[in-house]
């Protein structure tokens, strides 16, 4: 992936995909319609794809302009409350995947996360940390940054921080959560 900052999803993760179906986003558009998350951002999209192509629950399809091979378009974006109960049923198990197979992105995160208003930290929006453990994670971070979620464990007492995180972007794509800060709405 590129360092610069994207506007768009360049690879998402399959959470369900129909064959010989009507498009939900664009009217009249036919075929293997596929509901997807952005490994990045974690939008929920419609994407089309190409005739005969075959999919599985969880794969990495990229669907930037550039590398599309498996992919006709993308659609557009989907709300939670619009996608198929198959494709909610399969985000708890495929953000997982995300989270854990992006560790150094989730860690560099936990080490730069800063203030988001004077009394709320971005890092305590994370299920689990508190003032007490929010202190310790900045005293830590600014003695030497983390690198890994078994060093954040160990250094900090925060149990299991990928599952915590993993929680919160949940909470984020489905709405539980008021304020967004991995998920682009």
């Amino acid at each position: 992936m590129s360092s610069h900052a994207r506007n768009y999803e360049e690879t998402v993760r399959v959470l369900d995909f129909r064959t010989r179906q009507r498009s939900s986003t664009i009217h009249r558009r036919k075929g293997i319609i596929l509901t997807t998350i952005g490994e990045t951002k974690f939008t929920l999209l419609e994407v089309i794809g190409i005739e005969d192509a075959t999919f599985e629950v969880g794969e990495r399809v990229d669907v930037s302009r550039e590398n599309r091979s498996k992919v006709e378009s993308v659609l557009g974006k989907l709300t939670y409350s619009r996608i198929p109960s198959n494709a909610k049923d399969e985000i708890p198990r495929v953000v997982a995947s995300i989270v854990e197979s992006s560790e150094e992105r989730f860690v560099s995160y936990i080490n730069s996360a800063e203030p988001l208003t004077p009394r709320t930290h971005a890092l305590e929006i994370i299920p689990g940390i508190g003032k007490q453990l929010l202190k310790t994670i900045i005293k830590e971070r600014n003695n030497t940054p983390f690198v890994s979620y078994d060093d954040i464990a160990e250094r900090t007492g925060f149990k299991d921080p990928a599952s915590k995180i993993i929680d919160r972007i949940i909470d984020e794509i489905t709405g539980v959560a008021r304020m967004s800060i991995f998920v682009k709405r």
